[in-house]
């Protein structure tokens, strides 16, 4: 068994390398505004212009997901033959070269069209290496968990993808304190990416001094002995089917509450709701460090009282208060409601990303693990979530409603609470890979 001390510096190494990949890949949503502006035409005779570049940029940020599913199938499998650890060093090379492609990106102004044609291509290179970010991540979280701390290890997960919202709303605020409107479209813009670009070598060493769990280990060495043999993608949906189903389902509602409740907020309060930019980055950041300090408990709530009935209860809460708070906030917006709603929000959705990594996990036995949440993972947010933004912002621009991110995310919500009824609640269960094919 590994020492405490030993366990708590493998965690802490993939929380803060996972804080940093989602950062690299989700801060282009937070700059949306700005790079729409830059890297697409304008028309100052359309009076719906702005909707129309949010609309490319959104599509672009879309098209990122496309090889989601690619990165996560090929990435997973390499997690779950070549170990955790290789697998996560890799994801942070590949995604060093994404974030500085568009570091330096040469604006529409400069080279015309070859200019979102370049963000195209870095945006499809990010897409492939967050693929399998959150397979092998969560995979040694949960096999690095001593007996009856499954849910508290996971918690850490969706915890380092909030704080990497967060990081990312702290460096829009302060760019947009620090830098005038001129300043940000001239070059200002690419600091938010530079940082990005900057803290991979700090990743990158993180990362390879984490060392392999046990469980990986024991498995890796049933697998040299054949009595444990490695499965490819078709025999993992073959044997797990049901499992990969429901994965997907809890997936769609964690994809929409990402990349619509929260990393959409930016674009949607400024650009449909007219709020201020500097403003809205200060709700983003509050809504987000809540969600940081709560989602450690909340898993540490469900190692005692089980995933399950958090999970029902918190989506079941979600889904009531989403339609009542937004149809609050577009009759009349103002700053002090977008924080309202976007708390009471994050106190679900506290309770549900504090438990989805790990019901996730406990899906899949040790040698389909990493592949397994990849494949539910990534073809789900492909569908629902790379194109969430894009989807939305078309709905409010062909019907006039404000309140359609609201629709769109409670659609999102159901899907996942219909899964979560057939979710095999494995708290208590300490034989998790009883069931390796």
């Amino acid at each position: 068994m590994q020492s405490t001390a030993v366990s708590k510096r493998n965690i802490l190494a993939a929380v803060i390398g996972n804080a940093l990949e989602w950062y690299d890949f989700l801060v282009f949503a937070f700059m949306t505004p700005i790079v729409a502006k830059l890297f697409f035409p304008s028309n100052p005779n359309d009076p719906s212009d702005d909707l129309n570049r949010i609309l490319m940029t959104t599509a672009v940020f879309g098209v990122g997901f496309f090889m989601r599913p690619v990165g996560g199938i090929l990435l997973g499998l390499y997690g779950d033959r070549k170990g955790r650890k290789a697998a996560m060093v890799m994801v942070t090379g590949i995604m060093a070269v994404a974030i500085a492609l568009i570091t330096f990106a040469p604006t529409y102004q400069g080279v015309g069209i070859w200019a979102p044609i370049f963000i195209v291509l870095a945006r499809l290179l990010q897409g492939f290496a967050a693929g399998g970010e959150f397979g092998t991540s969560t995979a040694l979280l949960i096999e690095l968990a001593p007996k009856g701390k499954r849910g508290f290890y996971g918690s850490w997960q969706m915890t380092g993808q909030m704080a990497a919202l967060l990081i990312g709303a702290a460096v829009g605020t302060l760019i947009t304190d620090f830098f005038t409107q001129e300043q940000l479209m001239s070059w200002a813009w690419r600091i938010p990416f530079a940082v990005g670009l900057l803290i991979v070598p700090v990743a990158i060493y993180i990362r390879r001094h984490v060392e392999e769990p046990e469980t990986f280990v024991k498995m890796q060495a049933a697998q040299k002995a054949g009595t444990v043999k490695q499965v490819g993608v078709v025999e993992m949906l073959r044997t797990h089917a049901r499992e990969t189903l429901v994965g997907m389902g809890l997936v769609v509602t964690a994809t929409v509450s990402i990349y619509i409740t929260f990393t959409y907020l930016v674009t949607y309060s400024t650009v449909t709701l007219k709020l201020p930019l500097h403003d809205t980055f200060m709700v983003q950041m509050a809504g987000a460090a809540l969600m940081v300090v709560l989602m450690p408990f909340m898993g540490a709530w469900s190692d005692r009282v089980g995933r399950r009935p958090l999970m029902i209860g918190s989506l079941l809460g979600y889904l009531l208060v989403l339609y009542p708070l937004y149809a609050w906030l577009t009759d009349g917006p103002t700053i002090s409601k977008l924080m309202t709603v976007q708390v009471v929000v994050c106190l679900f959705v506290s309770v549900f990303f504090g438990v989805f990594s790990t019901v996730m996990a406990e899906l899949f036995p040790a040698n389909v693990r990493s592949v397994g949440m990849s494949m539910a993972y990534n073809v789900a947010v492909m569908v629902f979530g790379g194109f969430a933004q894009f989807i939305v912002t078309w709905l409010i621009k062909t019907t006039g409603s404000t309140m359609s991110p609201a629709f769109y995310v409670m659609f999102g919500v159901t899907l996942g609470l219909i899964a979560a009824f057939f979710i095999r609640d494995r708290a208590h269960d300490d034989n998790l890979d009883g069931d390796m094919v």
